[in-house]
C-alpha cells in the first residue's frame, strides 16, 4: 500500500545524513514534508534544491542541514536568506557546506541523473568563474574537436519529495502549471515522496492521460495533504502568500525570533493540519483570500482507437 501519512513517509524513507530534493520551481514547494523532516530531526542532510527559498532557510535553521546544493538562493522578490547566510557566515546553528550552480548547471545535473548519464554538458559557464567555487564543474574536449565544453555529474537523490495537484492510489501523479524539474528529480531519485491535493480515481488520470508526469513505477508512497504547500502555491488550488514571504524576511533575520517562530508553528502542532488550524485561527479568511479564481482550459477529445 502506497498511500501513508506524512509521518509515516518521512519516518520510512528520509534518513540522518541523506541527500533529498525537495523541488517546485516558486510552485508545489512542499512545506508540510519539511515541516515534518523538521520534527522527526533528521540531521546532516544534504537539500538540493534549484532555488532554495524560505523551506531550506527554515531547515537550515532548524539544524537538519549539513551542506546545500543549489542554484538560486534568495528570498524570491524579497532579499537574502537570514537563516542560510547565519549558518555560512556565522556557523549559526553549525557549519553549512555550499555547492553553486547556475540554474541550468542543476537542470543538466538532474537531467543527467534521471538518464543515467555519467555527465552533462552546457555552454553557459564559459566566461563565468563559477568553477573556481565549485570543483565539480569540469571541462572535457568535444570529441567532434570544437573544443572543450564544461560538464557537471549527475545529482541522484536519496529522496525526492515532490508535491502535485492529485494522483491514483498507485502514484501515477499528474502535475500542471509551473511543473520545474520534478519529472526529472522524481526518475533520478532512489526513493520517491508525492504530496498531492487529491487522490482519484484511476479511471480520471486514464482520462487524460498527457497531465502525468510522474508514473507510478517511480513513486515509493503518496501522502494526502491538502493545502501542503504553503505558502507557496498549487496552480488552481491556491494562491500564494505573498504576505508570509515579506513576514519571514523579518522574523528570519533575529535567530532568537526564528527558534520562537520554529517552536511555535512547527515543533508546537502534532502534524501539518495543526499548522493549518493555527493559520485558520490567525487569519479566518486566508483561503478566501488566496483563492486562485477560475481559468479554465478547454475539454479535449481523445477518441477511441483500436
Amino acid at each position: 500500500m502506497k498511500i501513508k501519512s506524512m509521518p509515516e513517509a518521512i519516518a520510512e524513507y528520509v534518513h540522518d545524513g541523506d541527500t533529498i530534493a525537495i523541488e517546485g520551481f516558486t510552485a508545489f514547494i512542499c512545506f508540510s514534508a519539511a515541516h515534518e523532516i523538521i520534527r522527526q530531526r533528521r540531521r546532516d542532510l544534504t537539500l538540493c534544491r534549484m532555488t532554495p527559498d524560505l523551506i531550506y532557510d527554515q531547515m537550515v535553521a532548524a539544524g537538519c542541514a549539513r551542506k546545500l546544493v543549489f542554484s538560486y538562493l534568495g528570498n524570491p522578490g524579497v532579499g537574502s536568506l537570514h537563516c542560510i547566510r547565519r549558518a555560512v557566515e556565522k556557523g549559526i546553528p553549525h557549519a553549512l557546506e555550499i555547492e553553486e550552480y547556475s540554474h541550468f548547471g542543476m537542470v543538466s545535473r538532474y537531467m543527467a541523473g534521471a538518464s543515467h548519464l555519467p555527465f552533462f554538458p552546457l555552454q553557459s559557464y564559459t566566461g563565468t568563474d563559477l568553477d573556481t567555487a565549485n570543483p565539480k564543474i569540469q571541462y572535457v574536449e568535444s570529441p567532434y574537436g570544437n573544443g572543450q565544453i564544461a560538464v557537471v555529474p549527475p545529482l541522484n537523490p536519496d529522496v525526492a519529495i515532490i508535491h502535485a495537484q492529485r494522483s491514483d492510489e498507485l502514484g501515477n501523479t499528474q502535475l500542471w502549471g509551473l511543473v520545474g524539474m520534478q519529472k526529472e528529480v522524481a526518475f533520478g531519485s532512489e526513493h520517491v515522496i508525492v504530496v498531492v491535493e487529491e487522490i482519484v480515481d484511476e479511471s480520471v488520470i486514464r482520462s487524460d492521460p498527457n497531465r502525468t508526469l510522474i508514473p507510478h513505477i517511480t513513486v515509493d508512497a503518496v501522502v494526502h495533504q491538502p493545502k501542503g504547500t504553503h505558502p507557496s502555491y498549487v496552480q488552481g488550488y491556491y494562491d500564494r502568500d505573498n504576505r508570509f514571504y515579506l513576514e519571514w524576511d523579518k522574523i528570519s533575520r533575529s535567530e532568537e525570533e526564528t527558534k520562537a517562530w520554529l517552536d511555535e508553528w512547527v515543533y508546537g502542532v502534532e502534524n501539518w493540519e495543526g499548522y493549518l488550524e493555527k493559520l485558520a485561527a490567525k487569519e479566518p479568511e486566508i483561503w478566501k483570500r488566496l483563492a486562485p479564481g477560475e481559468a479554465l482550459s478547454q475539454p479535449v477529445n481523445y477518441g477511441v482507437y483500436g
